[in-house]
């Protein structure tokens, strides 16, 4: 099945008219309605319903749409693969990042990345853990992921270690939740024990807690960014970086209802792997460490 009679068949299916589809593919009615019969002759099969106006698609012609448009997108992104690399032009860079990263840290280095090399950057987003994990089965390039200030600068040997800079976790809540927070036990916005922030919260943050206090655990998300949007609904309660509450803190959207006392400091890192680390890796490595992203 070739690309261009998926994309004619498509167009009629799309228009509703043989008209419209020689229209958006840029035909004479007569040229595309011949270009449709050589199709069906190649294929020794009608496919479309010509009895009935507007002309559609036979039935079990129709059932098959879903597949036709999967396979039209694969050819396309095939077509512009094999051209890419005719032309030199192939270049992608993979990076994994932390949730919360993906959001606040990822767009300045992409941004920075693609402008340094021209290449593609594809991020996928992933607890701490599966990040690493896409890191040493060669998934991805990089990983991009917060640790603990002033920890060992690798989590393990196999790993190239640089700082990005630091983050800080803080507590946040609307002004109505802050109001009622003496009132009871604190609701709070949890993170599961088995992901990165939960252990942080579970050993860094709430022994910090005033003696006494007791936790409401009202919504628990390995996600960041819908910790940050449960907090603004007012449920209660999260740790969040800094860098993704900054604007909200500023027009009084949120507040910091406990100072910086229950405030944690975070390391952005940048890892790649020590051996057989791709080009490509160590491309976007040296970009990022050199020019100080």
């Amino acid at each position: 099945m070739r690309l261009d009679w998926l994309e004619d068949i498509l167009a009629v299916l799309d228009t509703g008219s043989f008209v419209r589809a020689a229209e958006r593919r840029n035909l004479t009615q007569s040229a595309f309605t011949r270009r449709i019969r050589a199709i069906e002759d190649s294929l020794g099969a009608p496919l479309f319903d010509r009895s009935h106006k507007p002309v559609t698609l036979l039935p079990a012609i129709r059932e098959q749409e879903a597949q036709m448009r999967r396979l039209a997108s694969d050819l396309r992104a095939l077509g512009d693969s094999l051209r890419g690399a005719a032309l030199g032009q192939d270049r992608a860079i993979s990076l994994a990042c932390q949730h919360a990263i993906t959001t606040t840290v990822s767009p300045a280095l992409v941004r920075h990345l693609t402008e340094a090399t021209g290449a593609s950057v594809r991020v996928r987003s992933g607890n701490r853990d599966e990040c690493l994990l896409m890191l040493l089965s060669g998934e991805v390039d990089l990983v991009v992921s917060y640790d603990l200030a002033g920890t060992d600068a690798a989590p393990t040997p196999a790993f190239h270690d640089h700082s990005l800079g630091q983050e800080t976790l803080r507590p946040v809540c609307i002004p109505a939740v802050a109001q009622t927070l003496h009132e009871g036990p604190l609701p709070v916005i949890t993170y599961p024990r088995e992901v990165f922030l939960g252990q942080v919260m579970e050993s860094h943050v709430w022994p910090r807690l005033p003696t006494g206090t007791h936790l409401h655990r009202k919504a628990e998300t390995a996600l960041t960014l819908a910790a940050y949007h449960y907090a603004l609904d007012g449920i209660g309660v999260a740790w969040l970086p800094g860098s993704l509450v900054a604007q909200d803190l500023e027009a009084g959207t949120l507040l910091d209802p406990f100072g910086t006392e229950l405030q944690i400091t975070l390391e952005t890192r940048l890892l790649r792997l020590r051996e057989s680390a791709r080009d490509s890796a160590l491309e976007a490595w040296d970009i990022l460490v050199q020019d100080g992203a």
